[in-house]
């Protein structure tokens, strides 16, 4: 058995220490947000947050969850909400920054890798509040194992929409 700290929770699963921290997620936990894209770390569909550092939950053996903290794209309202201490009431109405400028600039097209893509962001505005252009296309091209993909091709929407939830972040959450 493992015990794995997954968006907040405690969650205890019977799974092989080397079982894909993907498969645990989605099939023992059901957590969809993180898309099995590609199996190889390619393409960042299955990006969660492991302490806070995006991780390709798709070659992560569960195991290595074990005594961390998990975040996938369902997480991301209490991280945020946790971050700015705010109270029980206006978490549950609250947003994570990202998600409400991905909703704002309309960013996904088909969506299947946008939970990958918000997850990367969230990373980059967690260490780099405002990144510049080059830094936020850096991020999803050549910091992590690979590139993020996006088939649909909505790159230009998702670099605006790391632009605004900087400046959300900034203003602690207020548009």
């Amino acid at each position: 058995m493992l015990t794995l700290t997954v968006n907040g929770r405690k969650r205890d699963v019977q799974a092989p220490a080397d079982t894909p921290l993907l498969y645990v997620l989605r099939n023992d936990l059901d957590i969809t947000s993180p898309q099995f894209g590609c199996g190889l770390a390619q393409c960042g569909a299955c990006s969660i947050l492991l302490d806070g550092k995006e991780v390709r939950a798709c070659i992560t053996p569960a195991s290595a969850a074990v005594g961390k903290e998990v975040t996938t794209l369902e997480g991301l309202p209490d991280r945020w909400a946790k971050q700015q201490k705010l109270s029980p009431e206006q978490a549950a109405k609250t947003l994570h920054p990202v998600q409400q400028a991905w909703i704002e600039e309309q960013t996904p097209l088909c969506g299947f890798c946008q939970s990958g893509m918000m997850i990367k962001a969230t990373e980059l505005l967690e260490k780099t509040p405002h990144p510049s252009d080059p830094e936020i296309k850096a991020a999803f091209t050549t910091s992590g194992p690979s590139a993020h993909i996006c088939r649909c091709g909505s790159y230009y929407a998702i670099v605006e929409a790391v632009r605004l939830a900087g400046t959300i972040m900034a203003k602690g959450g207020a548009k």
